[in-house]
């Protein structure tokens, strides 16, 4: 007899998970997901992920709006008495009488190797922070942010162009093997729960606009990750003229230059940012404001740079 789970996710990213543990017989008996939401520039209600999944593999869902207080859905809950309540990039904070429900707790998928990167945001910070290396760690949740017991860990290398638009899937594919695995592995009692070392702990917070705002004097390498990893939102942007400029393609050079931070420079059809430390970023494709992404000849073609003109808020005089 398989476990009774209830699956609580969201986004893309947790519907893998919800996929392979159908398909591998646990008895999936409720989807716990949130609400539909205005999306795109119609603002047509649309169903998450998580829900369209769901529906189309025949199971309940339901979508309450708050989990916390909300004795309806915690009768409905008590009521099915899961052996495991599987939690994948849901969305809502856990509460109490929830962690404690199931036999086998709350287990979580989480896209970073725990204790780094905690929070809302692990594989776009680990992208951007420069890392080579992360993965997904499937875990026991707590009252804490992601400082539950880890159950299994696996790493996976971040590849030189990968943005976290294009790991994601791949982090999310493995996980989904990884919770199989883990539920298991607890029940046969071979994957048991092993405490963080809280001390090694770093946070990924949730992402903010102005976390996409380009500092020059940082390097070209350290620019270049931060744009790979806010992808797609919010992006890496600056100032041009007075207007937003965003970055949408870039690469580091590797000769050092004497421009300095935010100075631009054009050669062979070519546009080149001055970078901290002598750094250089070649910009391949820009999207001035109000306009579509061009390539950067276009860019050149059309906005005419000058000499030592440069990107960024405008200096006073």
């Amino acid at each position: 007899m398989g476990m009774k789970l209830v699956f609580c996710g969201t986004p893309m990213f947790a519907v893998p998970s919800l996929e392979r543990l159908h398909a591998a017989g646990f008895e999936i008996q409720l989807v716990v997901t949130q609400p539909d939401r205005p999306q795109g520039r119609g603002m047509t209600l649309t169903a998450p992920p998580v829900k369209q999944s769901a529906l189309k593999l025949g199971l309940p869902v339901i979508q309450p709006e708050k989990i916390k207080k909300n004795e309806d859905f915690r009768a409905q809950l008590e009521a099915l008495h899961p052996d495991a309540i599987i939690v994948v990039g849901y969305g809502r904070i856990i509460p109490p009488w929830m962690l404690e429900l199931p036999q086998y707790g709350n287990i979580n998928v989480h896209a970073s190797l725990l204790p780094k990167y905690r929070g809302a945001a692990p594989v776009q910070w680990a992208i951007a922070q420069g890392e080579t290396v992360s993965g997904v760690t499937t875990m026991l949740l707590n009252e804490g942010l992601d400082t539950g017991d880890i159950l299994l860990q696996k790493e996976m290398a971040i590849r030189p162009e990968d943005t976290a638009l294009t790991y994601a899937p791949r982090l999310a594919e493995m996980g989904a093997d990884m919770i199989v695995e883990t539920l298991n592995g607890m029940e046969d009692k071979t994957v048991t729960p092993i405490p963080q070392d809280h001390a090694k702990a770093t946070l990924a917070p949730i992402l903010k606009k102005e976390d996409g705002l380009i500092d020059f004097s940082c390097t070209a390498i350290e620019i270049h990750n931060r744009l790979r990893g806010f992808q797609p939102w919010p992006g890496a942007y600056t100032q041009f003229r007075g207007k937003s400029l965003k970055l949408i393609g870039a690469a580091p050079e590797d000769t050092p230059s004497n421009l300095a931070p935010g100075e631009l420079r054009v050669g062979d059809e070519k546009l080149f940012v001055g970078c901290g430390q002598r750094t250089v970023l070649q910009l391949q494709q820009v999207q001035p404001e109000g306009k579509k992404v061009m390539a950067a000849r276009e860019f050149i073609n059309g906005y005419h740079p000058a000499a030592a003109e440069r990107l960024g808020p405008a200096r006073d005089a």
